[in-house]
């Protein structure tokens, strides 16, 4: 077993952290499927297009946070690499986010508050 494979430490900090953004990205993606879904009558091709974009932004940060941890990971196991993190995957899921919030409020400006 090579230097990069063994585990930096008993608690699995990088591990968890990036299992924990897995989690957020899969749920953003729900989210964004959803919400294009629901808004398909009243916003049209303006919701594929936002759920395409959503989807992408998603995709974008699984690949940075994973990029990301095996990055950290090489660095604490000594493996030849640099920690050079950024905050690319935070960005991507803020962004997402954003869409999905103008996404929603459009829908309800549009279609109206379903419980009147």
């Amino acid at each position: 077993m090579s230097a990069a494979d063994t585990v930096f430490d008993a608690g699995l900090q990088p591990e968890r952290t990036l299992l924990a953004w897995q989690r957020t990205c899969l749920a953003l993606a729900v989210g964004v499927a959803v919400s294009a879904r629901l808004t398909l009558p009243a916003l049209g091709a303006a919701s594929i297009v936002l759920g395409i974009t959503g989807i992408t932004l998603v995709a974008l940060a699984w690949w940075g946070a994973t990029r990301r941890y095996r990055r950290a990971h090489q660095d604490l196991t000594g493996a030849d690499g640099a920690l050079g993190q950024g905050g690319s995957p935070m960005a991507a899921l803020a962004l997402t986010a954003g869409l999905l919030a103008v996404a929603g409020l459009v829908f309800v400006a549009l279609v109206g508050w379903p419980l009147r």
